[in-house]
Formats: structure tokens, C-alpha cells, sequence
């Protein structure tokens, strides 16, 4: 398990972490350059570009701003039709000359004008212009042969042998990516390790959340991987031949950005899956030492833990999004520094628009901090109350009774009672009638609730030896018992109804039935009672 845990954050690490600025370039390949400022002073600034043929980068060019478009495409365009013109004839040589006109070097192709090197593109190359001419001359001289040669028949054979070579590397490399998915999908199908009773359900379920979140790590890594193979073939292909060499410089261009953006979405969204299963793997390492613990405290560490998971998975989302954000904004070339500055400012603003959610993100914290609730606890908040479904920093959300789900901001939450915290009590009050064997009704009391404490079904739900306190009250409907069972959380109603069941069944054994409400009237007037016995007669 470590070692997918190494093997998949160094892919992800590769993935997100070498994201290129928007002015880098892939090496080795055909590389569109937007034009690069030189200066920063207005649109006569220095601006520079590549010129191409066959889709390689032959030389640049510099001109101002609002120049360089127009000059580019013309000097593109001369030696486009310059090479045509070459490649036609099979028998013409390349003649490259240097001419000069108004003190400044002109070359000539075969006597067609290709460019005027100016005093911008020799102050680009730090040189002399007649010097950057005759460089140019050679690597002009060079080019055109090299794209005569690259026509010829028996070169592209070999090229395509190449590019055949190429395709049996793709198609065996997809094929052993796609057995090594196979094979790491099955090693994750694996029994979860074994961990004491009373921690295997939220273990279980834990270890099943982790696994959930490596295979649709690895299988986006795969994803990326496939097409990487398949990209990366295909594009070396178009740069094999001088024909589609264009195409590969033009894809290059126009897939750029979306590349990029299409890596840092895939990266970020790795990155928060995978660490979802960090989480879970501390989380289930944590539970798993549950001899640090006693069982009181270890039951109620199950419940807090899915609030800890979810509110630590949401923050982390939060984060690498923001950080998912800021890289896409880099690989599209923005400077991310002013937007940092200026982010300060904003969260000042916001912060005082925005008190309320302050005062919740702050109280929810405390609230799970301090461990007030968790999820799966009832609690009751002023006049409302019901199991906690949804726990954040935000809000709470309760379901009643009724099945309504009530919603409480935490900022509101004052005063909060817990019903279910680390354990809970069946409190019951028992009527008797007051001309009732008190002794030995309380002894049937005292009899079914160590009856059920013995039970198997109930001693684990029932924690501690049920008390049968006594006579708590002399009411309308009798002497009033009260009893209370301590139980496990969220057991005390469980145990409550079982109880009762087997005491009505005690009780009407004993032929002792259980009291009505009634009332004595008690008349000490004399002359009233007189008066009344003589209307009786």
C-alpha cells in the first residue's frame, strides 16, 4: 500500500507540480513563439517572432508592435513561395545572396527578395547586420536543401519506417499501461485487514472510501497516461515528414493553452481525490489504535469521525482548487503576483461584507473542536431538535421527528443539548395505584430490568446496572417509580420501549395493573353534607 500511495503522488506530482508558464515551450519540437516584448514603453516597443519553413523555426525577426504582424507575414510568405519555386525544379540549386541597399544587407533567393535585415533584428542578435545576414544566408542555404532531401523517396521510406516503429512502440506500450490498470485495479480488490469488533464497521467503510478514491485516481493517471502515448506518438509522427510537419506546428499552437488548462483540471482534480485517501488511510490508522481508548470514548470517536472527514475533505477541496486556479492563470501567462496583492484588498471587503459567514466558519470550528455534536447525534437547539444529517462550518442541518429538515446556521447555535453524547439514559416514571403492594412492585421493577440487563440482545446496549430509585412522586395517577437504565447512545429509546413491553407483561402476571388518573373528593362541611343527603332522599 506505500508504495501505490509513493507511485501515485509522484505521478501527481509530475502531473500538476511541472506545469510550464504560457511562454515555454515543448523541446525538440516545432515551437509557435508569440511575439515577446522587448520594452515596455508604448506600441513602438521591440517585439520579436520565428520564421518558419516546413514548419521549423528558421530565424527570428523583430520590429515594433504595431509593425511586426505585417512584416512577419510578408517575410513568411516570400519564402514560402521561394521554397515552392525550389522544390519544383528538381535540377535548381539553392542560391542564397546577400545584397545591400541604403546601408542596410537585403537577401536575395535565387533572385527573389526574401527580407531586409534591419537595424531591430541586429540589435535582437547583438551583432553587426551584414554579420547576421551571412549567418542567415547559411542557415537559409542549409534549410532548402534539408527540405529538397527530405522529399526524396527513399527518405520518406525511411521516415516511414520510423514512424511505423513508432506506432508498434504505441500500440505495445498501450496495451502493457492497460494490463498494469488491470492488474492494480485487482490488487486493490483486496479483504479489508482485520481490526477489533468494535471498530470494524467505520473501518470497513473507511477502507472501502480509500479504495473508492485510489481507483479513480489510478484511473485518471491511466487516462492521462493513454493519452499521453497516443499524443505524444502521433505528434512525433507529424514532425517525421515535411509535409505534415505544418499540421504538428499548428497543432502545437492552437492546443497550447487548452493543453495546459486540460493538465492543471486533470492534476487538481487527481490531487483532491487522492487526498480524500489520505485522509481516510489517517483516519482509519487513528481508529484502528482503538486500544488508546476506552469504549466509551472509542464510540463516541466513531460518530465524530465522519464530521472530521468531511469537514477536512471540503477544506482541502477548497484549497486545491485555489491552488488549481492560480496554476491555470500562470499557464495562461498571467502575472499572478498584482492578483495576489490585490486578493488581500478584496478579502478585507468581502470579510466585512460578510460577517455572518465569519461568525459560522468560527463557531462550527469550535463546534467541532470542542465536540459538541457530530454527525449522527441528536441534539436539541431552543425549540427545535433531531438527528444531525449534515455538520459543516457553515450550518447544521437537522431531521425531526417528522421527517423535516430543519437548518440552523452556526452562528445561532447558543445553547445546544446533546442527547447522545458518549452515552445516553432512559429515564422512566412508572405509575402504580396507591392501594398496590408497594414493596413487591418495586421489586418486580427492580427483577425486569436485571432480567434485561442479563439479556444478550440488550447487555451490550445497556452499559451499566439499571437503578430503580424509588417513589419520586405521589401524582393523579398513583405513586409514581422512577427508573433509569444507562445505555449507549442513541439506545435509550430502544431500551425504553423493550422495558416497558416486559414490565406491562410482569405486572399483568401479578395481576397488578397499571394506574388510571383519578381524583378523591373529600367534603368537611357538615351542613353542605346534609343538605346534600337530603336532596338524595
Amino acid at each position: 500500500m506505500r508504495f501505490q500511495f509513493l507511485a501515485i503522488a509522484s505521478s501527481m506530482v509530475i502531473a500538476v507540480g511541472f506545469v510550464p508558464k504560457a511562454t515555454a515551450q515543448i523541446p525538440v519540437l516545432p515551437q509557435i513563439q508569440t511575439p515577446s516584448n522587448q520594452s515596455n514603453d508604448s506600441d513602438n516597443r521591440i517585439v520579436s517572432g520565428w520564421i518558419y519553413l516546413d514548419g521549423r523555426q528558421l530565424f527570428q525577426i523583430a520590429a515594433t508592435k504595431t509593425n511586426f504582424p505585417e512584416r512577419s507575414k510578408d517575410i513568411q510568405e516570400n519564402l514560402d513561395e521561394i521554397a515552392q519555386n525550389y522544390l519544383r525544379s528538381p535540377t535548381q540549386k539553392a542560391k542564397v545572396e546577400t545584397r545591400k541597399l541604403n546601408g542596410l544587407p537585403v537577401i536575395y533567393v535565387n533572385n527573389q527578395y526574401l527580407m531586409t535585415i534591419t537595424a531591430e533584428d541586429a540589435q535582437l542578435r547583438k551583432e553587426d547586420p551584414f554579420i547576421s545576414a551571412n549567418q542567415l544566408t547559411e542557415k537559409l542555404q542549409d534549410a532548402l536543401q534539408q527540405a529538397r532531401q527530405e522529399r526524396q523517396t527513399q527518405s520518406l521510406v525511411n521516415q516511414g519506417k520510423i514512424a511505423a516503429g513508432i506506432g508498434v512502440v504505441m500500440i505495445l506500450t498501450s496495451c502493457g499501461v492497460l494490463i498494469w490498470q488491470r492488474r492494480s485495479r485487482n490488487n486493490l480488490v483486496q479483504p479489508i485487514p482485520q481490526t477489533p469488533q468494535t471498530a470494524q464497521p467505520i473501518t470497513t467503510q473507511l477502507n472501502q472510501q480509500q479504495h473508492r478514491h485510489l481507483q479513480e485516481v489510478k484511473k485518471r493517471l491511466f487516462q492521462l497516461t493513454q493519452a499521453g502515448i497516443w499524443g505524444s506518438g502521433s505528434f512525433i509522427i507529424l514532425g517525421l515528414f515535411p509535409y505534415t510537419r505544418p499540421f504538428q506546428a499548428g497543432i502545437l499552437t492552437a492546443a497550447q493553452i487548452p493543453l495546459r488548462l486540460a493538465v492543471v483540471a486533470l492534476g487538481t482534480y487527481v490531487a483532491i481525490r487522492f487526498s480524500y485517501a489520505l485522509i481516510d488511510r489517517f483516519t482509519t490508522t487513528f481508529i484502528s489504535s482503538g486500544a488508546l481508548f476506552s469504549s466509551e470514548t472509542f464510540e463516541r470517536l466513531k460518530l465524530r469521525v465522519s464530521t472530521f472527514s468531511g469537514v477536512t475533505k471540503s477544506i482541502v477541496t477548497a484549497i486545491w482548487v485555489s491552488v488549481g486556479i492560480l496554476l491555470a492563470l500562470v499557464a495562461l501567462g498571467i502575472d499572478i503576483i498584482p492578483l495576489l496583492a490585490g486578493a488581500s484588498l478584496v478579502g478585507v471587503a468581502v470579510s466585512l461584507a460578510s460577517q455572518n459567514l465569519i461568525k459560522d466558519a468560527i463557531n462550527g470550528f469550535l463546534i467541532i473542536l470542542e465536540d459538541q455534536y457530530a454527525l449522527g447525534d441528536v441534539i436539541a437547539v431552543g425549540n427545535v431538535g433531531g438527528l444531525v444529517e449534515n455538520l459543516n462550518l457553515r450550518m447544521t442541518q437537522l431531521r425531526d421527528s417528522e421527517g423535516r429538515l430543519i437548518t440552523i446556521p452556526n452562528s445561532e447555535i447558543k445553547i445546544v443539548a446533546n442527547l447522545s453524547s458518549r452515552w445516553a439514559r432512559a429515564d422512566l416514571t412508572i405509575p402504580v395505584a396507591y392501594d398496590a403492594d408497594i414493596d413487591h412492585v418495586l421489586e418486580l421493577i427492580k427483577s425486569v430490568a436485571l432480567e434485561m440487563d442479563r439479556d444478550p440482545q440488550w447487555q451490550h446496549q445497556i452499559i451499566e446496572t439499571p437503578q430503580v430509585l424509588g417513589i419520586d412522586n405521589f401524582g393523579d395517577r398513583g405513586l409514581i417509580i422512577r427508573v433509569w437504565i444507562k445505555t449507549q447512545p442513541l439506545k435509550q429509546w430502544d431500551v425504553a420501549r423493550e422495558y416497558r413491553r416486559r414490565l406491562k407483561n410482569t405486572l399483568d402476571k401479578a395481576g397488578i395493573s397499571i394506574s388510571v388518573p383519578q381524583q378523591a373528593i373529600w367534603v368537611n362541611d357538615v351542613q353542605l353534607l346534609n343538605h346534600g343527603n337530603g336532596k338524595a332522599d
